[in-house]
């Protein structure tokens, strides 16, 4: 049995703060944080302990969190792609990992473990040390499951082949569903009954904004809803946006899944490919939301009449 100072969570995003939440209490353990500075995490950790989140110390960092990894042996990772994460387990050497979710790369990194695409992070074309310690990480990793002390905590489905073939390498995996978030909500007023999810598309350089900006509108010529930005839409995006008309914008600093689980009504929710998708579903699954996904056709995104 684990002692309370064995684990840590090393996380880098909302989401990934949010799966440790929901880590400690499926397991009743109070998780000590290490969590790195970027965008809505202070918030979205203040709320979380407001919220009886099971978290122990948790300390802000900036790079790799050697002396706080190096005194556990248990770490939570939010990340196991990260650069940072390769180079660390490759120091380190933790005797026990449970990886948390990245949005949908969950799924990205349980295929690269098993050996069906590279270990590398989608979409990235990946360069210098961070390549070279690659193999030296997906070893560290795959050694520890031989002694079985890997593990995915997921809210997202792996599909039972994968399941097994991560079984077959000493991977166990366990799915949650936000049931410490759902337990948690808060009772969130909304002017609509209709929501929209912004998107990073844009920043990330996967769309463009007019592109981006029309589809906003020919969503609210359909219908007026609240728009929910994403947490790294720029101000200039955010701005275009609210001048939309039928556009209501909510900014709330918070993981959706944390603002949406707190709705009394059904919602109808849309928004482009996103983890969110999947996410939202199993958060909204008790108030009879729809939640729908738009498609790009094109140059332009589909969005029914």
């Amino acid at each position: 049995m684990r002692s309370e100072s064995d684990h840590i969570a090393w996380v880098e995003s909302p989401l990934q703060l949010l799966g440790a939440a929901e880590w400690g209490h499926a397991h009743r353990r109070k998780v000590p944080i290490a969590g790195r500075l970027t965008a809505q995490m202070s918030a979205t950790a203040d709320e979380l302990i407001s919220r009886g989140a099971p978290f122990g110390e948790c300390a802000p960092y900036l790079g790799i969190p050697w002396q706080l990894l190096a005194t556990h042996r248990h770490w939570l990772v939010g990340d196991g792609f990260s650069g940072q994460f390769r180079l660390a387990a490759s120091v380190l050497r933790p005797r026990s990992i449970t990886f948390l979710d990245d949005g949908a790369n969950a799924v990205a990194y349980a295929d690269a473990l098993i050996g069906y695409v590279p270990y590398a992070r989608p979409g990235v074309a990946e360069r210098g040390l961070t390549t070279r310690v690659a193999p030296i990480a997906r070893e560290r990793v795959l050694a520890l499951a031989r002694r079985g002390t890997v593990d995915i905590f997921t809210a997202f489905e792996l599909g039972a082949s994968r399941i097994e073939r991560l079984e077959d390498i000493g991977v166990t995996s366990n799915r949650h569903s936000f049931t410490f978030t759902r337990a948690t909500a808060r009772p969130l007023p909304l002017e609509t009954g209709r929501v929209v999810l912004g998107s990073a598309r844009v920043v990330d350089g996967r769309m463009p904004e007019a592109t981006y900006l029309r589809w906003v509108a020919a969503e609210a010529s359909v219908a007026a809803f609240t728009y929910l930005p994403h947490r790294r839409e720029p101000e200039a995006q955010i701005a275009a946006v609210t001048a939309l008309p039928g556009v209501r914008v909510h900014r709330a600093e918070l993981p959706v899944e944390m603002l949406l689980a707190g709705t009394t009504h059904p919602l109808d929710v849309v928004s482009l490919a996103s983890s969110a998708l999947t996410t939202l579903s199993l958060v909204l699954a008790p108030s009879g939301s729809r939640i729908q996904e738009r498609r790009m056709r094109g140059e332009t995104v589909e969005v029914p009449a």
